[in-house]
C-alpha cells in the first residue's frame, strides 16, 4: 500500500516509523515532515489544511490510504473531503472533530450520553465569566473553548489568576480559540491517557499512559504540551478501564452515532481518577503527542494493521498483541519554551545514537539545513526507549538524552517519578 501521513512532529515521526516496519506498507510520504522522518521517509511540502491540495497531491502520488497526524486539518474537514476522493482515511469527520475542536459542544454531548465529567459554565462574556469565577472560587479550570495547540488550559489556584487567564482568552490570546472559554470544577485524582480506536460502531482499547505536562520538575511551573510519557499507566487497572469504557467512551460514541456524526479514528480519553472512580477531563481526536511515541514503540509494525482496520471499518475483527512491557519517552525542549525561544541551533551526536526496536530518538521540531540538524521548534526531540520494566525503559531513554550534544535543550530528569 501506499500510505500518506499529514503531519510534521514527533507524532508522526513515531506513526512513520511504525508503519514503515509493516510488510503491508510499499511507499510511505508524509508531509510536510522533519529532519528525522526524511531519514526514513519521503517528505513533501503540501498544505495539510487543505483538503483540495491534499486530495490532488494523493491521487498524483497512488496513495491508497491517509493517515492524519494532527487535530487542526481533522477541524478543517480534510478527512471529509479525502473520503468523498475515494481513500481510506483514518482520522475523524469534521463534525465528529469537534469533540476536540469545542470544549463546550464536548460538555454537551458527555451530558446527553450522562458521562461523568467535571461541572462547567460556558462562556462568550467575560465580565458574566469573571462573575462565575468570584461566585466558584478557587482552585478553578478555565479553557479556550477552540484549538489552542494544547496550550488553552489553564488551571487556576486563585480567583485572580482565572480572572488574568480570562483577560488574556478574551483578549486574544489564544485567538479565536479564546473567543468563548468554558470555566471547569477543579478535579482532584491522578491523570491518565486512554486511547481507543472506533470504526463507528465498534470500540478497540489501545493502549494506555501517562504524561508530564508541566515544564519543571516534580510536575510544576506552566502547562506545555508535555514534556514526557510513559506506558502502561498503573492507575488504569482492569477495572478502572472497563469502567471508562462502559461510563465515558461507549456512551460517548453511540450519542455521536445518535446524532449522525459516526466517529472513525483514534479518540484519546483524557482521564482523572479518584477512588477507583474515572471522569473524562478532555477528549482529543488524535494521538496525543508525547503518549503517541511510548504506544508505537510498544506496538511496532502492528500498530498500522490497527489503523488499516478502523479505516476499513472491519475493527470488530482486529485485535492488539500487547507484550508485557513498558515505554518511555522523554521530550527535549528548546531554552525558554513553553514562552518564547530560539530557533535554528544545531543539535548534534544524534548519527551515533541506537536506532532499534527498543531505542529511537524521535524528531518533533527538527530541519534539516547543510547537512546539519537544527532546531525548529518549541519540543524539538523525543528520546523514547522500551524495556521489560520502567525502570529498564527510563534507563534506555535517559542513555539517549545523555548522548545529544545540544548546549541550547532543556529537559526534564524525573519523567515516570509517579509510578516508580
Amino acid at each position: 500500500m501506499n500510505i500518506l501521513i499529514l503531519g510534521g512532529g514527533g507524532r508522526e515521526h513515531a506513526l512513520a516509523w511504525a508503519v514503515m516496519q509493516n510488510p503491508k506498507c510499499d511507499k510511505l510520504i508524509v508531509a510536510p515532515g522533519n529532519a528525522g522522518i526524511a531519514a526514513i521517509a519521503t517528505c513533501a511540502a503540501l498544505d495539510i489544511e487543505d483538503g483540495g491540495a491534499v486530495a490532488q497531491f494523493a491521487e498524483a502520488e497512488a496513495i491508497d490510504m491517509v493517515i492524519v497526524g494532527p487535530e487542526a486539518p481533522l477541524a478543517a474537514g480534510v478527512a471529509d473531503r479525502l473520503r468523498d476522493a475515494g481513500l481510506l482515511v483514518f482520522g475523524p469527520s469534521k463534525s465528529a472533530a469537534r469533540l476536540e475542536a469545542s470544549k463546550s459542544f464536548t460538555k454537551e454531548i458527555c451530558y446527553a450520553a450522562k458521562a461523568p465529567t467535571a461541572g462547567y459554565a460556558h462562556f462568550t462574556d467575560l465580565e458574566a465569566a469573571k462573575t462565575y469565577v468570584r461566585a466558584q472560587g478557587a482552585p478553578i479550570v478555565v479553557k479556550a473553548d477552540g484549538l489552542a495547540a494544547g496550550k488553552g488550559v489553564i488551571i487556576a489556584e486563585t480567583v485572580a489568576q482565572a480572572e488574568a487567564a480570562l483577560d488574556d482568552m478574551f483578549g486574544g490570546e489564544f485567538g479565536a480559540a479564546g473567543a468563548e472559554v468554558v470555566i471547569e470544577e477543579f478535579m482532584t485524582g491522578e491523570e491518565a491517557s486512554f486511547f481507543v480506536l472506533v470504526d463507528g460502531e465498534a470500540v478497540l482499547p489501545i493502549g494506555t499512559a501517562q504524561d508530564h505536562k508541566r515544564i519543571g520538575e516534580g510536575d510544576t511551573g506552566p502547562n506545555t504540551g508535555g514534556m514526557g510519557a510513559y506506558s502502561p499507566a498503573p492507575v488504569m487497572t482492569d477495572a478502572v478501564t472497563q469502567k471508562a469504557l462502559d461510563e465515558i467512551v461507549r456512551p460517548t460514541m453511540a450519542e455521536m452515532a445518535r446524532r449522525g456524526m459516526p466517529y472513525q479514528g483514534v479518540l484519546y480519553v483524557g482521564l482523572m481518577i479518584e477512588n477507583g472512580q474515572p471522569r473524562l477531563v478532555e477528549y482529543n481526536v488524535r494521538f496525543g503527542d508525547p503518549e503517541c511515541q511510548v504506544l508505537m514503540m510498544r506496538l511496532g509494525a502492528q500498530a498500522f494493521d490497527l489503523m488499516h482496520a478502523c479505516a476499513d471499518g472491519r475493527l470488530e475483527e482486529a485485535q492488539v498483541n500487547w507484550a508485557d512491557d513498558h515505554a518511555m519517552t522523554v521530550v527535549l525542549a528548546a531554552s525558554g519554551y513553553p514562552g518564547a525561544y530560539q530557533k535554528g541551533t544545531e543539535i548534534k551526536g544524534l548519527e551515533a545514537l541506537a536506532a532499534d526496536a527498543s531505542n529511537m530518538v524521535f524528531h518533533a521540531g527538527t530541519k534539516a539545513e547543510g547537512g546539519k540538524v537544527l532546531a525548529n521548534g518549541g519540543r524539538v526531540l523525543n528520546a523514547t526507549a522500551r524495556g521489560a520494566t520502567l525502570q529498564e525503559a527510563r534507563d534506555r531513554a535517559y542513555a539517549l538524552v545523555d548522548g545529544v550534544d545540544w548546549t541550547d535543550g532543556v529537559h526534564r530528569r524525573d519523567i515516570g517519578w509517579r509510578a516508580l
